[in-house]
Protein backbone atom coordinates (compact mmCIF):
# COMPACT_ATOMS: atom_id res chain seq x y z
CA UNK A 1 0.00 0.00 0.00
CA UNK A 2 3.18 2.18 -0.81
CA UNK A 3 3.18 4.22 2.48
CA UNK A 4 -0.16 3.56 3.86
CA UNK A 5 -0.71 0.98 6.61
CA UNK A 6 0.27 -2.48 5.62
CA UNK A 7 -0.48 -4.07 8.62
CA UNK A 8 -4.51 -5.74 8.41
CA UNK A 9 -6.43 -5.28 11.23
CA UNK A 10 -9.05 -7.46 12.81
CA UNK A 11 -12.38 -5.19 13.16
CA UNK A 12 -13.67 -4.04 16.43
CA UNK A 13 -17.02 -4.09 15.25
CA UNK A 14 -18.08 -0.66 16.58
CA UNK A 15 -20.93 -0.43 14.00
CA UNK A 16 -22.50 -3.49 15.21
CA UNK A 17 -23.07 -1.78 18.75
CA UNK A 18 -25.37 1.17 16.47
CA UNK A 19 -27.05 -1.24 14.05
CA UNK A 20 -29.35 -3.61 12.62
CA UNK A 21 -29.00 -4.26 8.61
CA UNK A 22 -31.04 -6.79 6.80
CA UNK A 23 -30.50 -7.54 3.03
CA UNK A 24 -32.17 -8.42 0.15
CA UNK A 25 -31.80 -11.92 -1.78
CA UNK A 26 -29.24 -9.86 -4.36
CA UNK A 27 -27.28 -8.60 -0.95
CA UNK A 28 -27.98 -4.91 -1.21
CA UNK A 29 -29.20 -3.40 1.68
CA UNK A 30 -32.57 -3.62 2.32
CA UNK A 31 -33.44 -1.92 5.84
CA UNK A 32 -30.96 -0.47 8.41
CA UNK A 33 -31.95 0.82 11.87
CA UNK A 34 -30.10 2.61 14.13
CA UNK A 35 -30.20 1.46 18.02
CA UNK A 36 -28.21 2.58 21.34
CA UNK A 37 -28.02 6.57 20.18
CA UNK A 38 -29.79 8.27 22.82
CA UNK A 39 -26.32 9.23 24.45
CA UNK A 40 -24.22 8.52 21.04
CA UNK A 41 -21.16 10.67 21.22
CA UNK A 42 -18.90 10.45 18.36
CA UNK A 43 -15.55 11.40 19.77
CA UNK A 44 -15.99 9.25 22.98
CA UNK A 45 -17.98 6.64 21.48
CA UNK A 46 -15.95 5.80 18.09
CA UNK A 47 -12.66 7.27 18.84
CA UNK A 48 -11.38 6.98 22.28
CA UNK A 49 -12.99 3.01 21.97
CA UNK A 50 -11.02 2.47 18.91
CA UNK A 51 -7.69 4.05 20.91
CA UNK A 52 -8.38 1.39 23.47
CA UNK A 53 -9.15 -1.44 21.12
CA UNK A 54 -6.86 -1.09 18.01
CA UNK A 55 -4.34 1.81 18.85
CA UNK A 56 -1.95 1.19 16.62
CA UNK A 57 -4.17 1.52 13.41
CA UNK A 58 -3.91 4.14 10.65
CA UNK A 59 -6.57 6.56 11.52
CA UNK A 60 -5.23 9.16 8.46
CA UNK A 61 -2.39 9.23 6.09
CA UNK A 62 -1.66 12.96 5.77
CA UNK A 63 -0.11 14.59 2.78
CA UNK A 64 1.12 18.51 2.68
CA UNK A 65 0.98 20.40 0.10
CA UNK A 66 4.72 20.30 0.05
CA UNK A 67 4.65 16.55 0.40
CA UNK A 68 5.29 16.12 3.64
CA UNK A 69 3.45 12.69 5.20
CA UNK A 70 2.05 12.59 8.88
CA UNK A 71 0.70 9.42 9.83
CA UNK A 72 -1.98 9.38 12.92
CA UNK A 73 -2.80 6.06 14.18
CA UNK A 74 -6.51 5.90 16.55
CA UNK A 75 -4.19 6.16 19.75
CA UNK A 76 -2.73 10.04 18.24
CA UNK A 77 -6.31 10.99 17.18
CA UNK A 78 -7.61 10.39 21.11
CA UNK A 79 -4.01 12.05 22.36
CA UNK A 80 -4.13 15.18 20.23
CA UNK A 81 -8.08 15.73 20.59
CA UNK A 82 -8.06 15.58 24.42
CA UNK A 83 -5.30 18.14 24.37
CA UNK A 84 -6.77 20.11 22.26
CA UNK A 85 -10.34 19.60 24.87
CA UNK A 86 -7.79 20.34 27.29
CA UNK A 87 -6.63 23.38 25.87
CA UNK A 88 -10.04 24.95 24.51
CA UNK A 89 -11.43 24.96 27.78
CA UNK A 90 -8.75 26.31 29.35
CA UNK A 91 -9.28 29.20 26.96
CA UNK A 92 -12.62 29.32 27.98
CA UNK A 93 -14.30 27.28 25.35
CA UNK A 94 -17.25 25.09 26.90
CA UNK A 95 -20.78 23.27 26.42
CA UNK A 96 -23.08 25.29 24.07
CA UNK A 97 -20.19 27.92 22.63
CA UNK A 98 -20.24 27.70 19.27
CA UNK A 99 -16.96 27.84 17.62
CA UNK A 100 -16.01 28.40 13.99
CA UNK A 101 -13.28 26.22 12.57
CA UNK A 102 -11.70 28.10 9.29
CA UNK A 103 -8.88 25.06 8.78
CA UNK A 104 -8.77 24.28 5.16
CA UNK A 105 -7.94 20.46 4.82
CA UNK A 106 -5.15 21.27 8.28
CA UNK A 107 -4.50 18.17 10.06
CA UNK A 108 -5.65 20.64 13.31
CA UNK A 109 -9.59 20.29 11.81
CA UNK A 110 -9.66 16.85 13.23
CA UNK A 111 -8.16 17.40 16.45
CA UNK A 112 -10.40 20.25 16.85
CA UNK A 113 -13.52 18.54 15.57
CA UNK A 114 -12.99 15.77 18.07
CA UNK A 115 -12.13 18.20 21.31
CA UNK A 116 -15.33 19.99 20.46
CA UNK A 117 -17.26 17.08 20.38
CA UNK A 118 -15.90 15.66 23.42
CA UNK A 119 -16.65 19.70 25.46
CA UNK A 120 -19.83 19.80 23.92
CA UNK A 121 -19.24 22.55 22.06
CA UNK A 122 -21.29 23.49 18.71
CA UNK A 123 -18.47 23.02 15.72
CA UNK A 124 -18.91 25.60 12.67
CA UNK A 125 -16.89 24.59 9.63
CA UNK A 126 -16.48 27.28 7.36
CA UNK A 127 -14.46 28.08 4.32
CA UNK A 128 -11.11 29.93 3.86
CA UNK A 129 -12.49 32.21 1.08
CA UNK A 130 -14.78 33.80 3.02
CA UNK A 131 -14.35 37.81 3.25
CA UNK A 132 -14.98 40.13 6.03
CA UNK A 133 -18.83 41.01 4.60
CA UNK A 134 -19.35 36.99 4.72
CA UNK A 135 -17.76 36.65 8.48
CA UNK A 136 -19.82 39.90 9.88
CA UNK A 137 -22.90 37.82 9.05
CA UNK A 138 -21.83 34.25 10.13
CA UNK A 139 -20.52 35.51 13.50
CA UNK A 140 -23.62 37.63 14.02
CA UNK A 141 -26.72 35.23 13.08
CA UNK A 142 -24.82 32.00 13.90
CA UNK A 143 -23.64 33.79 17.14
CA UNK A 144 -19.75 32.75 17.29
CA UNK A 145 -17.86 32.30 20.72
CA UNK A 146 -14.68 31.81 19.31
CA UNK A 147 -12.75 30.97 15.89
CA UNK A 148 -10.14 28.14 15.13
CA UNK A 149 -8.28 29.77 11.68
CA UNK A 150 -5.97 28.79 9.88
CA UNK A 151 -2.82 31.33 8.90
CA UNK A 152 -2.48 30.43 5.06
CA UNK A 153 -3.68 33.46 3.54
CA UNK A 154 -5.72 36.73 4.50
CA UNK A 155 -8.66 34.80 6.19
CA UNK A 156 -7.28 35.66 9.82
CA UNK A 157 -6.99 39.56 8.55
CA UNK A 158 -10.95 38.99 7.11
CA UNK A 159 -11.75 38.24 10.69
CA UNK A 160 -10.20 40.09 13.22
CA UNK A 161 -11.74 42.89 10.33
CA UNK A 162 -15.43 41.35 10.58
CA UNK A 163 -14.65 40.95 14.56
CA UNK A 164 -14.67 44.62 15.40
CA UNK A 165 -17.06 45.37 17.72
CA UNK A 166 -18.55 42.11 18.15
CA UNK A 167 -18.48 41.94 21.55
CA UNK A 168 -19.61 38.06 21.71
CA UNK A 169 -16.58 36.83 19.59
CA UNK A 170 -13.95 36.76 22.23
CA UNK A 171 -11.09 34.05 21.62
CA UNK A 172 -8.93 33.73 18.23
CA UNK A 173 -6.95 31.00 17.96
CA UNK A 174 -4.20 30.20 14.92
CA UNK A 175 -2.82 26.97 12.98
CA UNK A 176 0.26 27.21 11.48
CA UNK A 177 1.14 30.52 12.32
CA UNK A 178 0.85 33.62 15.06
CA UNK A 179 -0.32 36.88 14.94
CA UNK A 180 -0.93 39.84 17.53
CA UNK A 181 -4.06 39.05 19.48
CA UNK A 182 -4.37 35.23 18.70
CA UNK A 183 -3.21 32.23 20.20
CA UNK A 184 -1.31 30.08 18.78
CA UNK A 185 -2.34 26.46 18.80
CA UNK A 186 0.66 24.62 17.74
CA UNK A 187 2.76 26.09 20.09
CA UNK A 188 0.22 26.39 22.89
CA UNK A 189 -1.57 23.13 22.37
CA UNK A 190 1.86 21.07 23.54
CA UNK A 191 1.60 21.93 27.22
CA UNK A 192 -1.74 20.54 27.78
CA UNK A 193 -2.12 17.05 28.87
CA UNK A 194 -3.51 13.93 26.81
CA UNK A 195 -5.90 12.55 29.22
CA UNK A 196 -9.64 14.66 29.50
CA UNK A 197 -11.81 14.27 32.22
CA UNK A 198 -15.30 14.04 30.98
CA UNK A 199 -17.84 17.04 31.40
CA UNK A 200 -20.23 15.79 34.15
CA UNK A 201 -23.20 16.63 31.88
CA UNK A 202 -21.72 14.34 29.13
CA UNK A 203 -22.67 15.64 25.67
CA UNK A 204 -24.45 13.67 23.48
CA UNK A 205 -27.66 12.28 21.72
CA UNK A 206 -30.02 14.85 20.96
CA UNK A 207 -27.59 17.75 22.00
CA UNK A 208 -26.51 20.57 19.27
CA UNK A 209 -23.29 19.23 17.90
CA UNK A 210 -22.79 20.87 14.30
CA UNK A 211 -23.84 23.96 12.39
CA UNK A 212 -23.31 24.57 8.66
CA UNK A 213 -24.43 27.33 6.78
CA UNK A 214 -25.83 26.52 3.57
CA UNK A 215 -25.10 27.55 0.07
CA UNK A 216 -27.08 30.76 0.12
CA UNK A 217 -28.32 31.00 -3.44
CA UNK A 218 -30.92 32.92 -2.92
CA UNK A 219 -31.21 34.25 0.06
CA UNK A 220 -28.80 34.63 3.12
CA UNK A 221 -27.35 31.36 3.80
CA UNK A 222 -29.28 29.25 6.66
CA UNK A 223 -27.72 27.69 9.48
CA UNK A 224 -28.65 23.71 9.35
CA UNK A 225 -28.30 22.39 12.73
CA UNK A 226 -27.33 19.15 13.54
CA UNK A 227 -26.94 16.82 16.76
CA UNK A 228 -25.06 14.56 18.19
CA UNK A 229 -26.61 11.50 15.99
CA UNK A 230 -25.61 12.69 12.59
CA UNK A 231 -22.55 11.01 12.19
CA UNK A 232 -24.81 7.41 12.00
CA UNK A 233 -26.25 8.56 9.50
CA UNK A 234 -23.39 8.59 7.81
CA UNK A 235 -22.49 4.97 7.91
CA UNK A 236 -24.71 4.08 5.07
CA UNK A 237 -22.68 6.65 3.26
CA UNK A 238 -19.48 5.23 4.04
CA UNK A 239 -20.10 1.24 4.14
CA UNK A 240 -22.51 1.11 1.32
CA UNK A 241 -21.72 3.90 -0.95
CA UNK A 242 -17.79 4.51 -0.70
CA UNK A 243 -17.91 0.80 0.24
CA UNK A 244 -14.59 1.70 2.33
CA UNK A 245 -11.74 -0.70 3.01
CA UNK A 246 -10.92 -0.99 6.81
CA UNK A 247 -7.23 -2.22 5.34
CA UNK A 248 -7.33 0.33 3.14
CA UNK A 249 -7.29 3.98 2.16
CA UNK A 250 -10.12 6.54 1.78
CA UNK A 251 -9.97 9.77 -0.44
CA UNK A 252 -12.56 12.48 -0.76
CA UNK A 253 -12.12 15.56 -2.27
CA UNK A 254 -13.93 18.28 -0.57
CA UNK A 255 -12.46 21.19 1.81
CA UNK A 256 -13.13 21.03 5.79
CA UNK A 257 -15.40 23.99 5.44
CA UNK A 258 -18.14 22.17 3.05
CA UNK A 259 -20.81 19.82 4.68
CA UNK A 260 -19.38 17.23 2.25
CA UNK A 261 -16.76 16.43 4.15
CA UNK A 262 -18.24 15.31 7.39
CA UNK A 263 -19.13 12.70 4.35
CA UNK A 264 -15.79 11.92 3.28
CA UNK A 265 -13.29 12.65 5.97
CA UNK A 266 -14.43 10.92 8.82
CA UNK A 267 -17.50 10.33 10.64
CA UNK A 268 -18.88 7.06 8.28
CA UNK A 269 -14.55 6.58 7.57
CA UNK A 270 -14.03 6.00 11.16
CA UNK A 271 -17.53 4.32 12.23
CA UNK A 272 -16.14 1.35 9.59
CA UNK A 273 -12.87 1.50 11.11
CA UNK A 274 -11.04 2.50 7.92
CA UNK A 275 -8.63 5.12 7.26
CA UNK A 276 -8.85 8.48 5.50
CA UNK A 277 -6.35 9.98 2.81
CA UNK A 278 -6.05 13.95 3.16
CA UNK A 279 -4.34 15.91 1.09
CA UNK A 280 -3.93 19.79 1.86
CA UNK A 281 -3.89 20.89 -1.72
CA UNK A 282 -4.71 24.14 -2.16
CA UNK A 283 -5.14 24.58 -6.21
CA UNK A 284 -6.93 21.38 -7.69
CA UNK A 285 -5.01 19.55 -10.11
CA UNK A 286 -6.66 16.37 -11.72
CA UNK A 287 -2.97 14.79 -12.70
CA UNK A 288 -2.17 15.38 -9.03
CA UNK A 289 -5.27 14.10 -7.71
CA UNK A 290 -4.35 10.68 -9.79
CA UNK A 291 -0.47 10.87 -9.12
CA UNK A 292 -1.78 10.72 -5.02
CA UNK A 293 -3.97 7.86 -5.59
CA UNK A 294 -1.10 5.99 -7.41
CA UNK A 295 1.33 6.79 -5.32
CA UNK A 296 -1.08 6.14 -1.87
CA UNK A 297 -2.95 3.12 -3.42
CA UNK A 298 -6.07 4.23 -2.64
CA UNK A 299 -8.85 1.80 -2.21
CA UNK A 300 -11.96 3.79 -2.30
CA UNK A 301 -12.37 7.64 -4.06
CA UNK A 302 -14.95 9.79 -3.97
CA UNK A 303 -15.10 13.51 -5.86
CA UNK A 304 -17.60 15.97 -7.23
CA UNK A 305 -18.57 15.77 -10.90
CA UNK A 306 -16.40 18.68 -11.93
CA UNK A 307 -13.26 16.42 -10.84
CA UNK A 308 -14.88 13.29 -13.27
CA UNK A 309 -15.40 16.17 -16.14
CA UNK A 310 -12.03 17.03 -16.07
CA UNK A 311 -10.44 13.79 -15.54
CA UNK A 312 -11.90 11.66 -18.49
CA UNK A 313 -10.69 14.30 -20.58
CA UNK A 314 -7.04 12.86 -19.67
CA UNK A 315 -4.94 9.83 -20.57
CA UNK A 316 -5.91 7.96 -17.36
CA UNK A 317 -4.05 4.66 -19.00
CA UNK A 318 -1.13 6.75 -17.62
CA UNK A 319 -1.72 6.25 -14.52
CA UNK A 320 -1.64 3.03 -12.36
CA UNK A 321 -5.16 3.17 -10.78
CA UNK A 322 -5.57 -0.73 -9.95
CA UNK A 323 -5.44 -0.45 -6.38
CA UNK A 324 -8.94 1.05 -6.52
CA UNK A 325 -11.83 -0.54 -5.53
CA UNK A 326 -14.76 1.65 -6.11
CA UNK A 327 -15.26 5.35 -7.17
CA UNK A 328 -18.24 7.59 -6.09
CA UNK A 329 -19.63 11.31 -6.74
CA UNK A 330 -22.05 14.11 -5.37
CA UNK A 331 -22.61 17.52 -4.84
CA UNK A 332 -24.29 17.49 -7.94
CA UNK A 333 -25.75 15.24 -10.96
CA UNK A 334 -23.82 13.58 -13.15
CA UNK A 335 -23.78 13.78 -16.95
CA UNK A 336 -24.14 10.13 -18.19
CA UNK A 337 -21.60 11.06 -21.11
CA UNK A 338 -19.56 11.56 -17.96
CA UNK A 339 -19.98 8.08 -16.64
CA UNK A 340 -19.24 6.25 -19.91
CA UNK A 341 -16.22 7.78 -20.39
CA UNK A 342 -14.80 7.22 -17.44
CA UNK A 343 -15.93 3.32 -17.43
CA UNK A 344 -14.57 2.95 -20.67
CA UNK A 345 -11.22 4.30 -20.09
CA UNK A 346 -11.36 3.20 -16.03
CA UNK A 347 -13.88 -0.12 -16.14
CA UNK A 348 -15.37 1.61 -12.86
CA UNK A 349 -18.93 2.74 -12.72
CA UNK A 350 -19.04 6.03 -11.23
CA UNK A 351 -21.32 5.46 -7.77
CA UNK A 352 -23.53 8.64 -8.12
CA UNK A 353 -25.01 9.63 -4.34
CA UNK A 354 -27.25 12.33 -3.60
CA UNK A 355 -28.16 14.54 -0.34
CA UNK A 356 -27.88 18.08 1.20
CA UNK A 357 -26.18 20.07 3.85
CA UNK A 358 -29.66 19.27 5.78
CA UNK A 359 -29.15 15.46 5.24
CA UNK A 360 -26.56 12.53 4.84
CA UNK A 361 -26.64 10.95 1.93
CA UNK A 362 -30.71 10.79 1.03
CA UNK A 363 -30.68 8.60 -2.54
CA UNK A 364 -27.62 6.69 -3.89
CA UNK A 365 -26.19 3.63 -5.96
CA UNK A 366 -24.93 1.45 -3.02
CA UNK A 367 -22.82 -2.03 -2.73
CA UNK A 368 -24.70 -4.94 -4.73
CA UNK A 369 -26.66 -2.50 -7.23
CA UNK A 370 -26.13 -2.08 -11.16
CA UNK A 371 -25.75 2.08 -11.17
CA UNK A 372 -27.40 3.49 -14.36
CA UNK A 373 -26.44 6.54 -16.10
CA UNK A 374 -27.63 9.46 -14.87
CA UNK A 375 -29.47 8.44 -11.96
CA UNK A 376 -28.80 9.41 -8.76
CA UNK A 377 -29.67 5.85 -7.63
CA UNK A 378 -32.51 4.65 -4.60
CA UNK A 379 -33.36 5.30 -1.60
CA UNK A 380 -30.97 5.13 1.38
CA UNK A 381 -32.88 2.72 3.77
CA UNK A 382 -32.08 4.88 6.12
CA UNK A 383 -34.48 7.20 5.31
CA UNK A 384 -38.63 7.06 3.89
CA UNK A 385 -38.36 8.99 0.84
CA UNK A 386 -40.80 9.51 -1.73
CA UNK A 387 -41.53 12.32 -4.89
CA UNK A 388 -44.08 14.85 -4.46
CA UNK A 389 -46.27 16.34 -6.91
CA UNK A 390 -47.48 20.05 -6.13
CA UNK A 391 -50.43 19.12 -4.82
CA UNK A 392 -49.33 16.96 -1.81
CA UNK A 393 -49.60 13.96 -3.57
CA UNK A 394 -47.20 11.22 -3.93
CA UNK A 395 -45.62 11.04 -8.10
CA UNK A 396 -46.19 7.85 -9.80
CA UNK A 397 -43.44 6.43 -12.03
CA UNK A 398 -42.37 8.68 -14.32
CA UNK A 399 -43.98 11.82 -12.99
CA UNK A 400 -41.46 14.95 -11.72
CA UNK A 401 -42.30 16.00 -8.37
CA UNK A 402 -40.23 17.30 -5.27
CA UNK A 403 -37.99 14.78 -3.20
CA UNK A 404 -39.19 14.89 0.22
CA UNK A 405 -38.33 12.75 3.47
CA UNK A 406 -41.49 11.37 5.74
CA UNK A 407 -40.71 12.39 9.61
CA UNK A 408 -44.26 11.82 10.42
CA UNK A 409 -43.21 8.39 12.24
CA UNK A 410 -39.91 10.01 13.48
CA UNK A 411 -37.10 11.67 12.65
CA UNK A 412 -33.94 9.76 11.16
CA UNK A 413 -30.37 10.01 12.49
CA UNK A 414 -28.61 12.02 9.80
CA UNK A 415 -31.76 14.73 9.22
CA UNK A 416 -30.92 18.21 10.56
CA UNK A 417 -32.91 18.93 13.42
CA UNK A 418 -34.00 22.41 12.27
CA UNK A 419 -32.44 25.97 11.09
CA UNK A 420 -31.07 27.61 14.00
CA UNK A 421 -33.08 30.41 15.27
CA UNK A 422 -35.13 30.73 12.24
CA UNK A 423 -38.22 28.80 13.11
CA UNK A 424 -39.86 30.13 10.13
CA UNK A 425 -37.37 28.81 7.46
CA UNK A 426 -37.60 25.57 9.35
CA UNK A 427 -41.46 25.48 9.00
CA UNK A 428 -41.58 26.29 5.44
CA UNK A 429 -39.49 23.27 4.00
CA UNK A 430 -40.56 21.07 6.99
CA UNK A 431 -44.46 20.24 7.30
CA UNK A 432 -46.74 18.08 6.96
CA UNK A 433 -44.79 15.24 8.19
CA UNK A 434 -42.32 15.58 5.51
CA UNK A 435 -38.64 17.39 5.14
CA UNK A 436 -38.79 19.22 1.58
CA UNK A 437 -35.52 19.42 0.12
CA UNK A 438 -36.35 21.83 -2.62
CA UNK A 439 -34.65 18.97 -5.09
CA UNK A 440 -36.83 17.72 -8.23
CA UNK A 441 -36.72 14.19 -9.78
CA UNK A 442 -38.66 11.16 -10.92
CA UNK A 443 -38.44 7.53 -10.33
CA UNK A 444 -38.63 4.76 -12.89
CA UNK A 445 -40.58 1.54 -12.70
CA UNK A 446 -37.90 0.22 -10.68
CA UNK A 447 -37.61 2.72 -8.52
CA UNK A 448 -34.17 4.53 -9.64
CA UNK A 449 -34.45 8.56 -8.76
CA UNK A 450 -33.54 10.82 -11.92
CA UNK A 451 -32.49 14.22 -11.01
CA UNK A 452 -34.10 17.14 -12.59
CA UNK A 453 -33.11 20.43 -11.01
CA UNK A 454 -33.93 22.62 -7.77
CA UNK A 455 -37.41 23.82 -7.70
CA UNK A 456 -36.23 27.30 -9.09
CA UNK A 457 -33.95 25.69 -11.74
CA UNK A 458 -37.26 23.99 -13.51
CA UNK A 459 -37.52 26.53 -16.70
CA UNK A 460 -41.32 27.75 -17.77
CA UNK A 461 -40.89 28.10 -21.65
CA UNK A 462 -44.04 28.47 -23.38
CA UNK A 463 -46.55 26.35 -21.07
CA UNK A 464 -43.67 23.27 -20.84
CA UNK A 465 -41.61 22.97 -17.64
CA UNK A 466 -38.06 22.02 -18.53
CA UNK A 467 -35.29 20.57 -16.30
CA UNK A 468 -32.07 21.69 -16.85
CA UNK A 469 -30.13 18.52 -16.71
CA UNK A 470 -31.75 16.63 -19.38
CA UNK A 471 -30.48 19.62 -21.66
CA UNK A 472 -26.98 19.76 -20.31
CA UNK A 473 -26.74 15.71 -20.35
CA UNK A 474 -27.04 16.32 -24.32
CA UNK A 475 -24.49 19.24 -24.33
CA UNK A 476 -21.89 16.82 -22.37
CA UNK A 477 -22.06 14.76 -25.13
CA UNK A 478 -19.72 17.07 -27.54
CA UNK A 479 -16.57 15.63 -27.40
CA UNK A 480 -15.08 19.47 -27.22
CA UNK A 481 -17.55 20.43 -24.40
CA UNK A 482 -15.75 20.29 -20.77
CA UNK A 483 -18.91 21.69 -18.82
CA UNK A 484 -21.71 23.38 -19.29
CA UNK A 485 -24.91 25.45 -17.45
CA UNK A 486 -28.59 25.71 -18.47
CA UNK A 487 -30.45 28.87 -17.36
CA UNK A 488 -33.56 30.60 -18.08
CA UNK A 489 -33.38 34.48 -19.15
CA UNK A 490 -36.30 36.66 -19.65
CA UNK A 491 -38.72 36.67 -23.03
CA UNK A 492 -41.32 38.79 -23.90
CA UNK A 493 -43.34 36.10 -25.92
CA UNK A 494 -42.33 32.79 -24.06
CA UNK A 495 -42.10 33.99 -20.06
CA UNK A 496 -38.80 32.45 -20.28
CA UNK A 497 -36.26 30.91 -22.96
CA UNK A 498 -33.73 28.77 -22.54
CA UNK A 499 -29.60 29.41 -22.59
CA UNK A 500 -26.87 27.35 -22.56
CA UNK A 501 -23.78 28.21 -21.01
CA UNK A 502 -20.99 26.08 -22.42
CA UNK A 503 -17.08 25.68 -21.42
CA UNK A 504 -15.30 24.20 -24.01
CA UNK A 505 -12.51 21.48 -23.40
CA UNK A 506 -8.38 22.61 -22.94
CA UNK A 507 -9.35 25.81 -22.53
CA UNK A 508 -10.90 26.99 -25.85
CA UNK A 509 -12.66 29.99 -27.50
CA UNK A 510 -16.01 29.09 -29.34
CA UNK A 511 -16.84 31.02 -31.84
CA UNK A 512 -20.26 31.44 -34.36
CA UNK A 513 -19.39 28.17 -36.58
CA UNK A 514 -18.91 26.44 -33.20
CA UNK A 515 -22.46 28.00 -32.38
CA UNK A 516 -24.40 26.91 -34.58
CA UNK A 517 -22.78 23.27 -34.58
CA UNK A 518 -24.13 22.76 -31.03
CA UNK A 519 -27.66 24.49 -32.51
CA UNK A 520 -28.01 21.86 -34.69
CA UNK A 521 -27.15 18.92 -32.97
CA UNK A 522 -29.36 19.56 -30.52
CA UNK A 523 -32.07 20.72 -33.40
CA UNK A 524 -31.52 16.51 -34.34
CA UNK A 525 -31.75 15.20 -30.68
CA UNK A 526 -33.84 16.73 -28.37
CA UNK A 527 -37.63 18.12 -28.85
CA UNK A 528 -37.67 21.78 -30.17
CA UNK A 529 -39.29 23.29 -26.93
CA UNK A 530 -36.31 22.51 -25.16
CA UNK A 531 -33.61 23.78 -27.82
CA UNK A 532 -31.79 27.04 -26.20
CA UNK A 533 -32.47 29.94 -27.73
CA UNK A 534 -29.14 31.54 -26.35
CA UNK A 535 -25.35 29.75 -26.28
CA UNK A 536 -22.77 31.24 -24.91
CA UNK A 537 -19.42 30.61 -23.76
CA UNK A 538 -17.55 30.81 -21.27
CA UNK A 539 -14.02 30.19 -19.62
CA UNK A 540 -15.29 28.93 -16.41
CA UNK A 541 -18.33 28.36 -14.57
CA UNK A 542 -19.30 30.17 -11.30
CA UNK A 543 -19.30 27.58 -8.42
CA UNK A 544 -19.84 26.96 -4.67
CA UNK A 545 -16.30 26.19 -2.95
CA UNK A 546 -17.70 22.46 -3.02
CA UNK A 547 -17.53 22.54 -7.00
CA UNK A 548 -21.37 22.76 -7.28
CA UNK A 549 -22.38 25.13 -10.49
CA UNK A 550 -23.90 28.14 -9.71
CA UNK A 551 -26.50 28.80 -11.98
CA UNK A 552 -28.21 31.28 -9.75
CA UNK A 553 -25.68 33.43 -10.34
CA UNK A 554 -25.68 33.47 -13.92
CA UNK A 555 -29.81 33.61 -13.91
CA UNK A 556 -28.95 36.36 -11.68
CA UNK A 557 -27.25 38.64 -14.32
CA UNK A 558 -29.30 37.85 -16.80
CA UNK A 559 -32.46 38.79 -14.91
CA UNK A 560 -31.16 41.95 -13.59
CA UNK A 561 -33.27 45.06 -14.31
CA UNK A 562 -30.57 46.14 -16.01
CA UNK A 563 -30.63 43.86 -18.70
CA UNK A 564 -32.94 44.07 -21.78
CA UNK A 565 -35.02 41.21 -22.79
CA UNK A 566 -33.40 38.85 -25.28
CA UNK A 567 -34.91 38.50 -28.16
CA UNK A 568 -36.96 35.81 -28.76
CA UNK A 569 -34.85 34.13 -31.45
CA UNK A 570 -31.18 34.38 -31.96
CA UNK A 571 -30.54 31.64 -34.78
CA UNK A 572 -32.45 30.82 -37.63
CA UNK A 573 -32.34 26.83 -36.10
CA UNK A 574 -34.77 27.64 -33.43
CA UNK A 575 -37.48 29.29 -35.16
CA UNK A 576 -39.29 26.48 -35.24
CA UNK A 577 -41.86 26.87 -31.77
CA UNK A 578 -43.75 23.84 -30.45
CA UNK A 579 -46.93 22.29 -31.92
CA UNK A 580 -48.84 22.34 -28.42
CA UNK A 581 -47.70 23.12 -24.76
CA UNK A 582 -47.52 20.67 -22.34
CA UNK A 583 -49.96 21.59 -19.66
Amino acid sequence: MGNADKKVFELVGIADRYFDTDFDENGVLKSINCKNDENFNFAYDVIDVMAKKCPDKLAMLYVSKAGRERRFTFRDMAKYSNMAANYFSYLGISKGDKVMLILKRHFQFWFSLLALHKIGAIAIPAADLLTKKDFEYRFKVGEVDAVVCTADGDVSREVDKAARGNAKLKTKIMVGGARESWHCFNKDIRFFSANFSKPHELPGGEDPMLMFFTSGTTSYPKIAMHCYKYPLGHYVTAKYWHQVDPNGVHFAISDTGWAKAMWGKIYGQWLCEAPIFIYDFDEFDAKDILTKIEKYKITTFCAPPTVYRVMVHLKLENYDLSSLQNVTTAGEALNPKVFDKFKEKTGFDIMEGFGQTETTMLIGNIKGMTPRPGSMGKPNPLYEIAVMLPDGTLAEPGEEGEIVVKTADGIPDGLFRGYHNDQEKTDSVWYDGYYHTGDTAFADEDGYLWYVGRVDDVIKSAGYRVGPFEIENEIMKLPYVLECAVTSVPDRIRGQAIKATIVLADGKEGDEHMKNDIVKYLKNNIASYKWPKIVDFAKELPKTISGKVRRVEIKRNDWSEEKEEVPTVTTEETQREPEEANE
